[in-house]
């Protein structure tokens, strides 16, 4: 059960939000739900002529935070070990902080932090809908904070980055319920933002329920997710490219997602992390890999190694992959 402290702190964002947005946002508070919009909404949404390179948008996100006085931070490792085997959000580096409740986190700031999960919408099929991979990059910033109002301002600090990006406020929504939620010693409330139709990330405040003054803010949105949205292009080519129509997409999400944990030195076992590995590289359609895995290994792990250096070399992990699945 929650406290009446965690009312009172809900109770008390729509005013934090409003001093922070400033007037030009409108507000709709209906009970625990909250929408907020730019009064200028609807107006057409143009693309960018040219489409960044992961690299190029990576940077623009540093450039961002930098400019608004938050420096990037190492990434988290990928094989976890607490609560989950691997790591599956950049909040995990506030563990310390909200679970134990020590006045410590293992990362802060922006974190663009590679994370595998299991949890994407799938359709009827059993594939993964578009905007869903089982490895992606979750951008973040994770942050604690002594008073509400900081809260706010780490919102405003993000429609200034997305700006920077080339979103318009006016293209972008907040909405969500001020009803706080708990997860064993953690409570939060989330809000999440949309670009047009699209859901592209949240900001979640965050607190330990025995000691609520250890607050935290997690805002977090998947750097394919913020591709997507800016660029208006089609899921499969954005992710995959040229790879796009040459093999069936749960087998390319799941090369993608091997060279990532083999990258890391997570290799395929009967149990622990390297059992997650093992089912990963079970999903592949081994017709669709008769000739080798490495183009598509050396093109993802390119793109791993953006955010930091995998440890096992590409050739390496090609050939733990096609061992593990026969080809």
């Amino acid at each position: 059960m929650l406290t009446a402290a965690s009312d009172v702190l809900a109770s008390r964002i729509p005013h934090v939000l409003r001093t922070a947005l400033g007037p030009h946002w409108e507000f709709t508070v209906d009970g625990p739900r909250v929408e907020i919009q730019h009064p200028h909404q609807g107006t057409p949404y143009r693309p960018p002529r040219r489409l960044p390179s992961w690299k190029e948008l990576l940077h623009s996100l540093q450039t961002a935070f930098a400019d608004i006085g938050v420096p990037r931070d190492d990434c988290l490792p990928l094989r976890w070990g607490r609560d989950t085997e691997l790591t599956i959000s950049a909040v995990q580096a506030l563990d310390p902080l909200l679970k134990d409740g020590r006045p410590q986190t293992y990362r802060q700031g922006f974190l663009p932090q590679p994370v595998v999960r299991f949890t994407g919408e799938r359709d009827a099929s059993g594939d993964l809908r578009d905007g869903f991979l089982t490895s992606f990059v979750n951008v973040s910033r994770v942050q604690p904070i002594e008073r509400l109002d900081e809260y706010g301002a780490i919102l405003d600090g993000w429609l200034s980055v997305l700006s920077q990006l080339g979103f318009h406020a006016r293209h972008v929504s907040i909405h969500g319920t001020l009803a706080p939620w708990r997860r064993r010693e953690v409570a939060g409330i989330t809000l999440h933002f949309r670009h047009l139709d699209l859901d592209i990330g949240d900001i979640v405040l965050l607190w330990n329920v025995n000691a609520p003054s250890r607050m935290a803010i997690d805002l977090g949105t998947g750097l394919e997710r913020l591709a997507w949205a800016r660029t208006q292009q089609g899921w499969p080519d954005l992710i995959y490219g040229r790879f796009a129509r040459l093999a069936p997409a749960a087998t390319l999400d799941a090369i993608r997602t091997a060279t990532l944990l083999i990258g890391n030195g997570i290799t395929p076992t009967a149990r622990g992390a390297g059992s997650i590995t093992r089912r990963v590289i079970g999903t592949i359609d081994p017709d669709s890999v008769g000739l080798g895995v490495s183009s598509l290994v050396r093109a993802s792990y390119r793109y791993w190694q953006l955010f930091g250096e995998p440890p096992v070399p590409w050739p390496a992990v090609a050939v733990a992959i096609e061992e593990e699945r026969g080809t």
